[in-house]
This record gives C-alpha cells, structure tokens and sequence, in this order.
C-alpha cells in the first residue's frame, strides 16, 4: 500500500448526504421505521438494536483489535474464523495461517496469480462478494431494496453536478461477506480524478439491513472514487459499516481513520494516476459493499446476474447496449 498522496485536501460539511438526526430524531425513525410500507415486520425489529448500540465504538475497537500482532491469540482468532465462515485459504498467496502477523493481515490476504482470471470483457467484476442489486438510475433514484431507494447526490456525498452525470445511467451494489476477497479491483481502465470521504453512520450494510434501513449506502460512511474510461465517467464507492476498522487505496493508503462530521476531498488533476481492468484499486479492513455509478448509455448486465447472486472478481458484468446487440457480443 503507497503512503498518503500530496494532492490538495478540501474539507467542507455534508451536503446533501442523509442528514444527522436531531435530539429526539431517533424517536422518530422509529416510528417511521415501523410504518415503512412494503417491510416485513422481522425486517423492522432484525434492524432496531442497530439504532440503539455504540456502532463507532464497537468498530474503532474492532479495528484496533484487528490490526494489533497478538502472536499465538492472532493465530487463533484467525483459526476460529476460517473455520467458522470456510474460508478458502489455498487460493490464498500465503496458506499458512500462523504466518499472519495481525488479523488485518490475514483479512486483506493476496490472492495467488492467475486465481481471479480477468473475463474478456467492457466491464468486470471487480470484488468477490454477492450482488445486492443492479440496473438502471431511475432518474436519479438508485434501488436499494423493496420499498427504498436513495440519490446519486446523497451517495456521492452532496455533489450534484457529478451526480447529474449519472442521471438515467446504470448502477451495481455488490456485497462483501466476511468470508470473500477483500481487496477491491477495477471494473475497466481508468484514470483517478478525484476522491471523497464522506462521513456517515455505520450500520450493517448485510442483505437484511439493506431491506431494513432507508437510505443505507447514502447514509453510511464511504469513499467515493471518481474515475474517467473510455465510456465516460465512471465512480466506485467503498461503503464502510459497522465494524469495518477502515478503508484504503492504492495512491492514498487508509483514508479512514481519521474520522470526522466533515466531507474531505482530494483532487488528482495535476497527477496520472491510471488503472488497468483487473488491477489492484482498493481494500476493505473488515467487509462492507461496493457500489458502482455508470452514465448513459444504458449497461447490458451479464443475463446470469440476479441479487443474491455469488460473484468473483474479474467475471464479464456488463457492456454497452449497442455492443450487445452484435453478434460478437460476450453474453
């Protein structure tokens, strides 16, 4: 991982984003929450403790526990959770577990060459995980789940003008379990331009929260990575969530911690940072979602896509409308 970058910082209050609730906003969400039309009961109270408990302070702890190096504890932390999610450690770089200096280590482990081959392809998978939902921007709508929806400004963190760049455009949300890859690659060539944290809440971004919380991937902590492609702009957010310690890039490093109430931007127009299809862009310290914004035209998905899906890293996700109706066309 590079150290931090040099790039201009730009620190400036959220706008636009899923606001902080109020004294007594809490109450109300609750309400609102059980009159939600369209959710199921046990998807209300699965939800409800989230409202309740520490969740900043349950993942600062979570992420000092995971990046300290405890020896034999960490050994057997990292024993007990390959066991318990079967995680598959022989496609791992390094198999042996006891050579794991810290379970963040161990979380964010290399895959060995050749185990993710990339599919001849517009647009690729860039994580293994499960797909939460894809398909087209209504407008400026992104579905979250049955009943909510939420901005492309609320999501990029109060930005309307790069929002507007995706207006009627295509999306995909991908989820990462605990037991997946946690290092996020490049859905096609890009050149960085800018990136943006914006702070937030840090509920579960799991499939039942997803159904539970309104708004979710526009009101939790994230990194919105901005990019430009041959097809146009193209933007990648790291959604974090409760017990994520952190999230980091490959020019930045990790971008959070710190944390802060502020949105903090760095612009990289005066450097050529560029990323090939495939390669390395960023990774999770703990698992969260990736969401992915894509302009007009409208994207063809992969017919073999459907939420709930499992995904890999490097699978054909899309292409262009006109390219899929040729005859070459990859699926």
């Amino acid at each position: 991982m590079r150290g931090h970058d040099s790039a201009a910082v730009f620190a400036h209050p959220v706008a636009g984003q899923m606001p902080t609730q109020p004294r007594g906003g809490r109450s109300i969400e609750f309400a609102a929450l059980f009159h939600a039309p369209g959710l199921h009961l046990s998807n209300r109270f699965a939800v409800l403790p989230q409202y309740i408990y520490p969740k900043q302070a349950l993942t600062s702890f979570a992420g000092w526990v995971a990046g300290k190096e405890r020896g034999s504890v960490t050994t057997w932390i990292v024993r007990r959770f390959v066991a318990k999610y079967d995680v598959n450690m022989a496609e791992a770089v390094e198999s042996d577990i006891s050579r794991y200096a810290s379970f963040n280590d161990f979380f964010t482990r290399a895959l060995k060459p050749g185990a993710r081959p990339i599919a001849d392809a517009p647009l690729v998978c860039p994580v293994d995980g499960a797909i939460s939902q894809f398909g087209p921007i209504a407008g400026d709508q992104i579905f979250q789940a049955k009943g909510h929806a939420y901005s492309t400004t609320a999501l990029v963190g109060g930005d309307a003008a790069l929002a507007a760049q995706f207006k009627d455009g295509s999306f995909a949300t991908l989820y990462l379990s605990p037991r997946d890859y946690h290092r996020i690659h490049m859905p096609c060539d890009g050149r960085l331009t800018r990136m943006v944290y914006v702070p937030g809440e840090l509920f579960s971004v799991n499939p039942t929260t997803a159904r539970g919380v309104p708004g979710l991937f526009a009101r939790n902590e994230r990194v919105v990575c901005v990019f430009e492609s041959e097809r146009g702009p193209f933007v990648l957010v790291l959604v974090g969530a409760t017990i994520v310690g952190s999230m980091a890039t490959v020019w930045h490093g990790v971008v959070n911690p710190p944390r802060g109430g502020e949105v903090r931007e760095w612009r990289y127009d005066d450097r050529e940072i560029v990323l090939k299809k495939g390669e390395e862009m960023g990774r999770f310290l703990l698992g969260s979602t990736v969401v992915m914004l894509f302009p007009r035209p409208a994207l063809v998905f992969n017919p073999e896509w459907a939420p709930g899906r499992a995904i890999r890293l490097g699978e054909a996700m899309a292409q262009d409308d006109a390219r899929a109706s040729s005859p070459a066309a990859e699926f």
